[in-house]
This record gives C-alpha cells, structure tokens and sequence, in this order.
C-alpha cells in the first residue's frame, strides 16, 4: 500500500522540491533554508528506498510500517533543518509574504531584516537600476566631473557671459557683481537667458542693463557647465565682441569698469576663469566642465580648448 502511494507521488514530489529550491535561488538570504528544502527532500527519498526494499526483499507488508516510521524518527530528529520555517515576523509579528517566509532564515519581514542588516539593505539598492530621476539627482552632490552624466544632465539655469574688449587701449569691461551669486567678483557683463529670448539676445539685453553699453557683431566663444554641490546647475555662453558704443552706468546689480588685459587680477575672478579665459580671450573656442561646492570653490573640471573653425577662402 505503502508502495504505491510512494509510485504514485515520488515524481510530483520531487518536481514540487526542484520548483521551491529554483524560486529560492531567487532570494539571496535564505540559504539554511535552501538546505531545508533539499533535506526534505532527501528525507523523503530516504523513506521512498526503504519501502522500495521492503517490497523487494519480500518481507510482510507492515514492514513497510516501520520503514515509514524510520523516516518519521529521521524528520523529528532533523526538524530544526527540516522545517525553519515560520508564519510571522520574529521581530514584528507581522504576517510574512510568501518570499519572506520562503526566502529570509531569519523569519523576519524584509523591513525588519533590512533595520537589522543595514549593509545588506545598501548593496540590494545598487543593484536595482536607477531612475533618470534618481541619476539626476546623485549627479547634485557629485564631486567629479566623471561622475555625471553629462547627456543626461540638465541645466536649471541657461546664462551669458559677454566681454567687450576695447583693441585701442587694450583693456576688457568687467563687472563688480553688488549682489546675488559671486558677489564682490569680477566677470564678463551677462545673466539669465528669458524663455522667449536666444542667447545672443540675452547677452545684449543684459550688457545694456549691467554696463549701459549697446553692443553688436558677438561671436560664440562656447560653453560652460557648472555644477554646484548645494543643487544649483546652469550652463554658461560665452561671447566676445569689439564693436561697442554708449557710456558706462552703474547698475543695482553690478559696478563695470575697464581693466588693462595685461594685468588681469585672476584673485578677484571665479576659479574657473583663469583656466579658460586667456586662453578664449586669444581667440579660443571653449567646452568645460566644472563642479563647485557650497562655498564657490572649484573641486574639479574638464576643459576642452579649440582651434575656431577657420573660415572659407571664397
């Protein structure tokens, strides 16, 4: 009797342990309970070649009895291998979901195992691909310029920069920033870019707001992107021109002057103009890349310094 039921089942069985071994590959802290699973198994096979002999030995069919009673007295004697299994949270009580109670030795919902191993927690999070939101904002607080992606980066803020270099006397027009971001440096006379304005536009518009000059023939002398650790991201484009007319005036926001090329005072500027500003200043296209903290100091950069492109003969 014994016998048959175990022809029967034998095949059912071992599929079901091969199927709940398989899902609890799955979830990686539940080995002793990966073990579990395997010695019921065993255990039952043990159990399943016992009858076997029973029947084939030709011994009276109550042995069959004490073969099934051997497994029984295997079981009890590993249960705390066999079955590690419980139906609620040893830390909270809760009821566990069937991969926690499949899956976790410890019995624990995953909130719980998760409070009790922190690092674990941490290393399950890297794995889980991140979000163009969740990029975007670890790309806030990095440090490196390589640890952003950059083509994925989005600038908050769109800027201009203008100088206006006057080749007679061989001096640039600069602004004393009074108020906002960079007070008290030195920079080219520039702002926000409004959304119905290009960035040749805007750089016109705020020169004759910062200075009180009116200015013409800009050329695109690049990009800049800055990123700074407190949240703020804006992109920077950068003009030059030569041709200027009007007279200086001083505005709330900013106090312009003229200053000899020759003697340029870097101290007084942003780190990142000494880097490429000489360098735009001789005719230069410019591409960079940098990282500030919260306190206006440079942590890293990428600049990228071109040859314009030269102009047709014809």
């Amino acid at each position: 009797m014994l016998l048959k039921f175990f022809n029967e089942t034998f095949t059912w069985f071992m599929i079901f342990i091969l199927l709940i071994n398989m899902q609890q590959r799955k979830y990686p802290h539940g080995n002793r309970k990966k073990k579990a699973v395997l010695v019921i198994g065993s255990l039952y096979l043990t159990i399943y070649i016992l009858v076997i002999l029973t029947g084939t030995t030709g011994l009276p069919l109550w042995t069959e009895w004490i073969a099934l009673a051997i497994g029984v007295i295997l079981f009890i004697i590993f249960r705390k291998s066999c079955f590690p299994f419980k139906r609620k949270c040893q830390n909270c009580g809760k009821k566990l979901k069937f991969d926690e109670w499949l899956g976790i030795d410890e019995n624990l919902c995953t909130d719980c195992y998760y409070e009790k191993h922190p690092d674990e927690k941490k290393k399950e999070e890297e794995k889980k691909p991140r979000t163009e939101e969740q990029r975007r904002d670890e790309m806030k607080s990095a440090e490196r310029v390589d640890d952003i992606d950059w083509d994925l980066w989005e600038a908050e803020e769109r800027c201009t920069l203008c100088y206006i270099v006057d080749k007679e006397s061989n001096k640039i027009l600069l602004i004393e920033k009074k108020r906002g971001m960079g007070t008290g440096y030195l920079n080219g006379p520039g702002g926000h870019i409004e959304l119905e304005e290009t960035s040749v536009e805007a750089a016109i518009r705020e020169t004759k707001e910062e200075t009180g000059l009116d200015v013409d023939n800009l050329r695109n002398m690049g990009r800049l992107r800055f990123q700074f650790k407190e949240g703020t991201s804006m992109v920077g484009y950068i003009f030059y021109t030569e041709t200027f007319s009007g007279e200086l005036k001083e505005c709330d926001e900013a106090k312009p002057g003229w200053y000899e090329l020759s003697a340029l005072d870097y101290s007084r500027m942003w780190e990142d103009d000494r880097l490429w500003l000489p360098a735009m200043l001789e005719g230069k296209i410019i591409d960079g890349y940098f990282i500030f903290d919260n306190d206006n100091n440079m942590l890293d950069y990428k600049l990228d310094v071109q040859d314009p492109p030269k102009e047709d003969d014809d």
